[in-house]
Parts: C-alpha cells; structure tokens; sequence
C-alpha cells in the first residue's frame, strides 16, 4: 500500500566478475503439495555464480518434511533449517544464520519466479547500489474466485497505489514484494523483527531506510502470486494486514498517512450510518454509496474477465476492505501476538 518515490531511470551496469555468492531463504509450512515445484524454479535459476537455497522447516502437519529432505538429498545445493515456531520472521533470519551467500533472495513457497529472477535481481542491485530490491507481484488466479482476487490485488480501489501490486518505474520505494537483499543491510539492521508476524517485510525496509539504506522497485522483476481461494482465507489474511500495519505505526510514529486510515474510516462511517438509517432515513445513502461504487468499480477493473469471475469481484474488494479496516481498529496494543505462520 505504498509506492515510489519519483521515478527514476535504471541504472545499467557491466556485469560482475565474479557474481557474488546467493543464498534463497524459504520459509515452508504445509507445503507438501507445492514445496518441490517451488524448489526447482529456484533450482533452474540461470545464475551465473554460486547459488545455494535454505529451507525453513516449520512444524508441519503434512508430508514437507519428507519432501524437504528428499530434495536435500537429492541435490547439495538444498539445505533445511528447523523453525520450531512456525512463523514467518522466525523462519526467514534462521535461513539467514544458515546461509553463506552475500546477497540473500527471499522467495515463498506459493510465488513463482521465472528462470531469470535472480540473475535480473543481482544486476539491479549492483548497477542501483540499493540495500534490497524487489518487483512486481502479478496475482494470478486459477478458479473463478481466485481471479478475482487476483483483479482486486492489481487494482487501486482493491490495495492502494503500491508499485508492486499495479506497477510502475522504476526507483526508489518505501517498500517491495520479497526481496533481494545485501547481507550486509540485514545485519545493519538486525534482520527481521520477529514481534511481526505480518508486515514484517514494510517494517524491516523501514529500517533500512531510517539507517540510510536505499529500496529500489523495479517492474523487471515479475513474480507470480496465488491468491486465497476462499473468503475465509481472504478475510483471514487482510484482517492480520490491518491488525498488523497498525502495530508498524505504533512502533514507528510517523509512518502512518491518510491511506492507510481510509478502510478503518470507511468501517465506523458505513457502519454508524447503517444504524442511524434506522430513524434516520437519508443516512442509509452513505452504506448504499459505497455497495454501489465496490459493485461499479469492480465490474470496471474486471471488464476483460468471464463474467463468472466479474460476478465475484464486488464482493472481493468488499471483503478486503472490511477486513483491512476491522482488525486495524481491532489491533492489540502489545506486540506479543500468536497469529502469523507461514501457511496463513
């Protein structure tokens, strides 16, 4: 939900020689479906120098621990490292304290990277001298419901003006998707905040930038992403975004704007005009407006998908949008908190 600063040319470099050392960090839970076709795009890199991939094993309650194993076995470059915990943060710094490379690429076992992605990532960094660089992250959708998601993630009405989710030139951000980052940022920085179950990603790229480092998005690298594929899930993930992003602005003063505060605003105004729309009729306008302009704008940002999908989205950005807004209102003051692990 944030976006780049003024746009800037991409920097072009010669390539390097020799290509630093690259270590793929993989936080895993429940993964056993996914986990070795994750593991063979990250595999089939096209990376000229030394590449090495972590896997961060959480308690599972499938068959990935098997799975994980088999692929270490099978291939010397495929490492596992316990997290007894289960939780993003916790998983990604303990594949960090296992990884040797100098540049680490933070990858998830549900995105897909094209054979390019590392190489592209590596060539970015150096040539922008950034601490972390990332690109675009392209939902895409395989049932009816999961495009449409996947056209609500794309769209500004659905996440805001963020330069991952709609594109845009490259340049300096606030924040990227994943990651590529200089070990030596992370360790300036002390990795992950690991109170941060979710929005741990927009916190530690707020740390590098108060201590002088440089985010850099660029839309040459392209990520494939797969949405939730139920409105549970879909309610689940965004009320832990807006639970979340509240306790990042706790943490960091400052860091709030009026974007972020327009879901929770949109909840209590919809809401208290719904109750008022009891006595007071002409109240019951404000709920009706925002139905009409989620019906209106959903229909427009899906208009070149099957109507089977378009049909959906309404309610997608619906549900995105009171999700977000109830837990930002809902947001604990402590940041102890037991949501957050990786297969949520």
């Amino acid at each position: 939900m944030t976006s780049p600063t003024s746009p800037q040319p991409e920097p072009t470099a010669a390539p390097p020689d020799p290509w630093p050392a690259v270590s793929v960090i993989m936080p895993v839970l429940n993964e056993e479906r996914h986990l070795a076709a994750s593991v063979e795009q990250v595999l089939a890199q096209n990376y000229p120098g030394p590449i090495e991939l972590i896997l961060a094993l959480g308690p599972s309650r499938d068959a990935t621990d098997a799975v994980a194993a088999n692929l270490a076995h099978d291939d010397p470059r495929v490492h596992t490292v316990r997290n007894p915990t289960g939780r993003t943060p916790q998983g990604l710094n303990a594949a960090i304290s296992a990884s040797n490379g100098s540049v680490i690429v933070r990858v998830d076992a549900h995105s897909e990277i094209p054979a390019t992605y590392v190489t592209t990532a590596v060539r970015t960094l150096l040539a922008t001298g950034a601490d972390n660089v990332g690109g675009i992250m392209d939902a895409q959708g395989e049932t009816d419901f999961e495009r449409a998601v996947a056209c609500a993630m794309k769209s500004r009405i659905g996440v805001g003006s963020a330069a991952f989710h709609v594109g845009g030139e490259g340049g300096e951000a606030d924040t990227v998707y994943l990651g590529v980052f200089r070990r030596e940022a992370l360790a300036r920085v002390g990795g992950y905040d690991e109170h941060f179950a979710r929005a741990q990603d927009w916190e530690m790229n707020h740390r590098i930038r108060a201590t002088g480092g440089r985010v850099w998005f660029t839309p040459d690298l392209v990520v494939i992403y797969r949405p939730r594929s139920s409105v549970q899930r879909l309610a689940k993930q965004y009320y832990q975004y807006g639970r979340w992003r509240r306790v990042v602005a706790r943490r960091h003063e400052g860091t709030m704007n009026l974007r972020y505060l327009a879901p929770p605003a949109m909840v209590v105004g919809t809401a208290v005009a719904a109750v008022l729309g009891l006595k007071v009729p002409v109240a019951r306008l404000v709920p009706l407006a925002y139905a009409a302009g989620v019906v209106v704008g959903g229909l427009a940002i899906s208009r070149d998908e099957e109507w089977a999908t378009r049909v959906r989205v309404p309610a997608v950005l619906a549900t995105m949008h009171w999700s977000w807004g109830w837990g930002f209102l809902t947001s604990p003051d402590s940041l102890a908190h037991p949501e957050g692990r990786a297969d949520t």
